[in-house]
């Protein structure tokens, strides 16, 4: 058996590491966010954005289910489609208020 050594153990500091560009990827940046809202203002919205509105203001009892698989055909996917929903619905809203308030 080799004899054991003794190590002496000084203590330090941890170095804090700058983020990686990897590990804030998918995350909204303030000037993207202005970019969107800008273009958004500037371009209105796209045609199917306009059918989906349309289903909200229709109503209905599968008004929900409709626009949702109307928004997955579009888009291609379950989050997708149900993020676009919710924003759809938020316009809607917006509008709505809008229209209240000059009145």
């Amino acid at each position: 058996m080799a004899p054991t050594r003794v190590m002496k153990h000084f203590e330090t500091e941890k170095l804090a590491k700058a983020q990686r560009p990897k590990h804030r990827k998918g995350r909204l940046s303030a000037r993207t966010k202005v970019v969107r809202e800008v273009v958004r203002e500037v371009a209105g919205l796209v045609p199917y954005e306009k059918r989906i509105l349309d289903m909200i203001k229709t109503g209905g009892a599968s008004s929900e289910k409709r626009m949702y698989k109307f928004a997955k055909m579009r888009l291609g996917t379950h989050k997708r489609a149900i993020k676009k929903r919710e924003d759809m619905k938020d316009i809607y809203a917006q509008m709505r208020a809008r229209q209240a308030m000059e009145k």
